[in-house]
């Protein structure tokens, strides 16, 4: 049941206050009940509400945590306009200086929010791995060890994209309970090997994907996954090599080749199976997904606060002239990140499945019955190519009847799969000089999308990012990606015009928040270069 990790936790302390009887004193307010890490992580049942809340932050990532409109609403399309896959279509505010980087700055609203939704996950996994860690808490160890591991896995989770993002940040081990104003920054090195210690033991720890209790939740294949991306980080590629090929030989995962699930006798294919919602978990037949944040619709806490993926990628057609609102085009759109002519022209090549009308739309016809073009080709001019009318991928196509408007998307997302583990195989061969292997690991993707296959000799870096935006183009953040790899300004210069001008090496590495600067006073909490 999918419901078990929707709802979210309750976070923070509820006080009731009771009153006394009768005596002078019935006015003093007195402490009498309350919830705490000392009172809640005492059984399962609080246990399993703080690993709720841990999933329900984890969901929050590409979402916001409050109703922090600027930060949620820019999230999404700063994480890919900007890039080599992505410019601005209809933008939203706080994308811009992701688009023109000469106004990325430390009071960016973008970076602000992905600094405060680390910390809260790092400090609230920080809270129930040291409860669990008093003996006096009663439960079985094997069941101590597998939460004590989901935990961990979502802080190690956390440390890594931040430093991906942010480079050296301030190291938290153990749980905050009064405020801190001497937070120093630890080095990245030293941040990914805690990092790779948690996934270590989360690796020990955690079930295997076919033993999950539920949808959604933590196995051992997402932190072999993730210590993968660490591994590379700290170059240490043959390691890496190892973690690919144990999830890779586990007999647990494999490629969909085959149609399936809940619309596999409807128009479609193979590929574009896996991104429909009722078809997305490992349990509804997705045989290579590893690891998929749960959403729901009109289910109660089954949805991320500000969630737009549909709304970033499928494009604003409901604002041309002769067009409505459908399913069959992904439901409403704003269009706010648009490919690149370089991912809408040069990306694929021919017969590749991942370029077919059901996996990367780039027709639309005129769908209004009352207008005299109803059936015909829509084609746009002008503007409306940037926002309105322009090929992007189907991933995030979403429509419900009953929420026409689309406010939210509350579809599942999934974080990791196997596609992406040959990616990650090839790159650390790629780092340890053998392409040979790395050839084989990537034709293994592209013989899977009916790709051309290729040699030894066509093995580069590029052509590994190539490969990754073909394989998960609306899936991956490509920004995170191309910092990961130290490539954001060449790939950017090379293939986005609309950036290429402004963007520069130290946008490598988003502006530490001045905000977070200034409540620092007791310590130095040092700049990024160039902000």
């Amino acid at each position: 049941m999918k419901s078990s990790i929707k709802i979210p936790a309750l976070i923070g302390l509820i006080t009731c206050m009771l009153i006394a009887s009768c005596k002078k004193d019935f006015l003093n307010e007195q402490f009498k009940s309350g919830y705490s890490a000392s009172n809640t992580y005492v059984d399962s049942l609080g246990i399993e509400a703080g690993i709720a809340g841990l999933y329900s932050l984890a969901r929050e990532q590409y979402g916001s945590m409050s109703t922090n409109y600027d930060f949620g609403y820019g999230l999404i399309p700063s994480m890919n306009c900007g890039t080599d896959l992505a410019m601005e279509g209809n933008t939203y505010r706080t994308q811009v200086p992701y688009s023109d980087y000469t106004q990325l700055n430390s009071q960016d609203p973008i970076a602000l929010g992905i600094w405060q939704w680390g910390y809260a996950m790092i400090n609230n996994a920080n809270l129930l791995i040291g409860s669990l860690g008093n003996p006096s808490v009663k439960i079985s160890d094997s069941y101590r060890n597998k939460t004590i591991a989901e935990a961990k896995f979502f802080r190690a989770y956390t440390y890594n994209y931040l430093t991906t993002l942010f480079g050296a940040v301030p190291l938290l081990e153990e749980p905050l309970s009064v405020p801190k104003t001497n937070f120093v920054r630890t080095s990245e090195d030293t941040i990914l090997s805690f990092a790779a210690q948690d996934l270590l033991y989360a690796d020990q720890n955690l079930p295997l994907i076919t033993q999950v209790s539920n949808e959604g939740r933590i196995c051992k294949a997402a932190a072999d996954q993730e210590l993968a991306i660490v591994y590379l980080k700290l170059k240490k590629p043959d390691s890496a090599t190892l973690m690919c090929e144990k999830i890779i030989n586990s007999d647990n995962f494999k490629l969909v080749t085959q149609r399936y699930g809940i619309d596999k006798n409807q128009p479609g294919d193979y590929f574009s199976d896996m991104f429909i919602q009722g078809n997305m978990d490992y349990q509804q037949g997705n045989t290579e997904a590893i690891w998929t944040v749960q959403e729901a619709f009109n289910v109660p806490g089954g949805t991320s606060n500000i969630d737009v993926f549909r709304r970033a990628w499928v494009p604003y057609y409901a604002n041309f002239s002769g067009m409505l609102i459908c399913d069959s085009l992904g439901g409403r759109g704003l269009g706010r990140i648009r490919p690149t002519n370089w991912a809408t022209y040069n990306l694929y090549g021919p017969n590749d499945i991942r370029n077919s009308p059901y996996n990367f739309r780039r027709d639309y016809y005129y769908n209004d019955p009352t207008s005299p073009k109803y059936g015909q080709l829509a084609v746009a001019t002008g503007s409306d190519t940037l926002t309105k009318i322009f090929a992007t991928t189907t991933k995030w196509n979403q429509y419900y009847d009953q929420d026409p408007f689309g406010l939210l998307t509350t579809k599942d997302r999934i974080m990791m799969r196997l596609g992406e583990t040959y990616l990650l195989l090839a790159e650390a061969q790629f780092d340890e000089g053998d392409l040979n292997a790395a050839a084989a690991s990537l034709n293994v993707i592209r013989a899977r999308a009916h790709a051309t296959l290729i040699t030894s000799s066509d093995v580069t870096m590029d052509f590994i990012l190539d490969e990754r935006a073909r394989e998960l183009f609306g899936e991956e953040n490509r920004r995170a990606t191309l910092m990961r790899t130290g490539t954001l300004l060449e790939r950017v210069q090379k293939y986005n015009p609309q950036s290429a001008g402004s963007i520069q090496s130290y946008n490598d590495f988003l502006p530490i928040p001045q905000q977070e600067i200034d409540l620092n006073k007791d310590a130095t909490l040092a700049q990024n270069q160039g902000y």
